[in-house]
């Protein structure tokens, strides 16, 4: 899924940064850096992380490489963070039209915290990890006021930042007071982005800003009946494993990219990887080689017993 995820989004002129969890097989990342080397602009992450579904470590893990990002030797102009249950649904080309639409303005959805969500975020959290690790906090029950009185929000744990917004995260004073503040809160990588980005003088800052932005198209289980007709994958954790019955749903969204997409449901990102690569293609502005085509499959064998 790596490999697919990669070849899909991939073109010459971006560069990327690979998070793999610390946790990871040495065999894994043995391949995953034997495949890395093949490539100028892909590198890993310098720092790796022990990642968990959600917590502290996952919003670490992308501040790990947004500070790789900045002192790389690229040239880029605004990131994108994806993980590894994500495929996108726009080509690349399609990507730079959709944010040229926000100018210079960063992309992070989300409001103000609501009721439900605020004790999440008032209260101090143990972080759990897959390896059964815990994360003991340090401010033992309800936690301090966040600091310099920032308004908290809640949003997406996805975004498109500029250059510039991401330079200040790793830089203002703010911006490293939340995140020592968000060690310990519940979910903060569907705070961090969404709060800094509220911030008026912060640059590409969008303080009036809601849920707009259409960056993952999601089924959640809570919005069954609403924004779609149910999950016809299975659902983990309240989110949609997408099966072959969802792929009509995932090409006609606007947004960026879909998640989730795991190797239980392997036909799924098969398919959307042929029909997004026909896309790139029908989008060639140059002659298109013979050999970016996929080759056709037969999923038909005949068997002759004498």
């Amino acid at each position: 899924m790596f490999v697919q995820l990669l070849r899909a989004v991939y073109v010459p002129q971006n560069v990327y940064c690979i998070h793999v969890d610390e946790k990871a097989p040495k065999k894994y990342k043995t391949v995953v850096q034997s495949l890395v080397n093949c490539f100028e602009n892909i590198f890993i992450s310098s720092k790796r992380e022990k990642m968990a579904y959600t917590g502290f470590r996952r919003l670490q893990a992308d501040i790990n490489c947004m500070r790789d990002l900045v002192h790389s030797k690229f040239q880029w102009n605004y990131v994108i963070n994806l993980c590894g249950q994500d495929f996108p649904i726009k080509t690349n080309k399609e990507i730079i039209h959709i944010r040229s639409k926000w100018k210079d303005k960063n992309i992070t959805p989300g409001v103000i915290q609501p009721p439900s969500i605020k004790s999440k975020t008032s209260q101090s959290h143990l972080e759990f990890s897959p390896e059964g690790d815990i994360y003991v906090s340090p401010n033992a029950g309800f936690k301090v006021e966040p600091p310099h009185n920032l308004t908290i929000y809640f949003g997406s744990a996805y975004y498109v930042l500029t250059r510039k917004f991401v330079e200040f995260v790793l830089t203002d004073i703010r911006a490293k007071d939340m995140l020592q503040w968000s060690q310990d809160i519940h979910g903060p990588e569907r705070h961090y982005w969404v709060t800094l980005n509220r911030l008026k003088d912060a640059p590409g800052s969008t303080p009036n800003a809601g849920w707009e932005g259409n960056i993952r198209a999601v089924k959640w289980r809570n919005k069954e009946g609403t924004v779609h007709e149910g999950c016809k994958g299975h659902y983990v954790q309240d989110t949609c494993v997408y099966g072959p019955g969802d792929l009509p749903w995932i090409i006609q969204s606007p947004s960026l990219f879909a998640n989730q997409f795991d190797s239980t449901e392997p036909l799924v990102v098969s398919c959307l990887e042929r029909w997004h690569r026909l896309r790139v293609l029908g989008q060639a502005e140059g002659p298109v080689e013979a050999h970016w085509h996929f080759q056709r499959e037969s999923h038909f064998n005949t068997e002759l017993n004498h």
